[in-house]
């Protein structure tokens, strides 16, 4: 799928393909959350609306950002993970949790990561990646 971009700048280009807080939040369950099913978004605290949901999920798989998996236990469900592509928008994130934490107020455990990630930004970058790609081979984890 081709992504028709406004204009040539990097920012505009990026926030085409994953710009908007939904997408990003289907992100951020995945990669620091380990949620990867339907389900599983659905129930994530922002509460999501389902016609908004399935069309986030193709458009990310479009982009090359999830991919979408046949569920090992059921098949009526489906798997998502971030894939290469995905796992690399992590320091965006992570810099998106520092900011907010400087500037409004946030839960106790944000604070502790944002800590974690003023403090060791590299290798935390590095050990959640290595989780996340090694998800890229088969499901470890499975959310209801």
């Amino acid at each position: 799928m081709e992504i028709n971009k406004r204009s040539e700048c990097p920012i505009s280009f990026g926030l085409d393909i994953f710009g908007d807080k939904w997408s990003l939040l289907i992100i951020r369950d995945i990669m620091f959350w380990e949620k990867n099913t339907y389900g599983a978004f659905i129930n994530s605290g922002e509460k999501i609306a389902t016609n908004i949901l399935a069309d986030r999920l193709v458009k990310l798989e479009n982009a090359g950002i999830i991919e979408k998996q046949e569920h090992p236990e059921s098949r009526a469900k489906h798997f998502y993970k971030l894939t290469k592509k995905g796992i690399d928008l992590m320091p965006i994130l992570m810099e998106i949790i520092v900011w907010s934490d400087k500037y409004t107020e946030v839960p106790r455990e944000a604070k502790l990561f944002s800590k974690l990630v003023k403090k060791n930004r590299q290798d935390l970058i590095k050990k959640i990646s290595l989780g996340l790609l090694a998800h890229l081979q088969k499901p470890s984890k499975l959310s209801k």
